[in-house]
């Protein structure tokens, strides 16, 4: 019976950690598989010259500036080929161990992974200062980085901002951003279990110092994950009063007065949780 090639076995264990972890770089991929920096680069190069990854070019999620950094992620070709045994593989494995030792053993091994994330992701939205929109911002560039495809849109009636706009009713508008991903590598698993969004949604709330809230994920079926993030209320300025001589004055006034508030801002796609 012919041995497997050693080389052949390796290269699983690779394409296997960049079907995890990326896009990934090949000093990350070295350090988590005790490769020297040599022996990364051929066997990366080899699984390039069959197909079964490709280099994804990613800016800084810092500043975006700089030479985009060489990152690997599988191809089509090489998802084909490693198909979906491994999140079956998974799914079996962490339902074993929530029979035996119950829900809050899963619920650790998701914080023991999102750890990890927080660790990393923390200098990056230190970096942006205390702004929360810009931290914001700063989180989903290193979500993008690392496979998430993060965005953020601001929502609410951002023209209420200046001290001298005005809005119709002058009654305090509250803002948020919304934080979305458009890919979750980890999708299978999370529809699974739960637990696993619920721990990134505790690392999102740490890193930002505020509370979030969900409002869809991709593996309950929404089309992206949304996460809302408050920005604090707002209050317009008041309008410049009219002329007491002024036709109407009374009944304007009286009207305002016993108008019912208005409603708030019509919430995007993202926050009706539309799939």
């Amino acid at each position: 019976m012919v041995s497997p090639d050693p080389d052949e076995r390796t290269r699983d264990r690779v394409l296997s950690a960049v079907l995890e972890r990326g896009p990934v770089s090949a000093a990350e991929l070295g350090d988590s598989l005790g490769f020297t920096p040599a022996a990364m680069r051929r066997h990366l190069d080899a699984l390039s010259q069959d197909g079964l990854i490709e280099v994804k070019r990613v800016r800084s999620s810092a500043t975006g500036a700089g030479r985009p950094a060489r990152r690997y992620v599988l191809s089509r070709r090489g998802q084909t080929e490693m198909g979906d045994d491994y999140l079956d593989i998974a799914t079996a494995a962490l339902a074993q161990l929530g029979a035996a030792a119950g829900p809050e053993a899963i619920e650790e091994f998701a914080r023991a992974r999102f750890s990890g994330m927080e660790e990393r992701y923390r200098p990056v939205v230190e970096a942006a200062g205390p702004d929360l929109e810009a931290r914001a911002q700063a989180l989903a560039g290193a979500l993008t980085a690392d496979g998430f495809v993060g965005s953020t849109k601001t929502v609410g009636l951002p023209q209420l901002r200046g001290s001298r706009a005005v809005a119709s009713s002058g009654r305090p508008v509250m803002l948020s951003v919304q934080l979305c991903q458009g890919h979750c590598p980890i999708q299978g698993l999370a529809s699974a279990f739960p637990a696993f969004c619920e721990q990134e949604t505790g690392v999102f709330s740490r890193l930002l110092g505020v509370d979030v809230r969900r409002l869809s994920t991709l593996a309950a079926g929404g089309h992206v994950c949304t996460t809302h993030i408050p920005l604090g209320r707002t209050t317009a300025a008041p309008a410049a009063p009219a002329s007491p001589d002024a036709p109407g004055t009374a009944e304007s006034t009286a009207a305002a007065e016993a108008a019912p508030p208005s409603n708030p801002a019509t919430p995007s796609i993202h926050q009706q949780g539309r799939p």
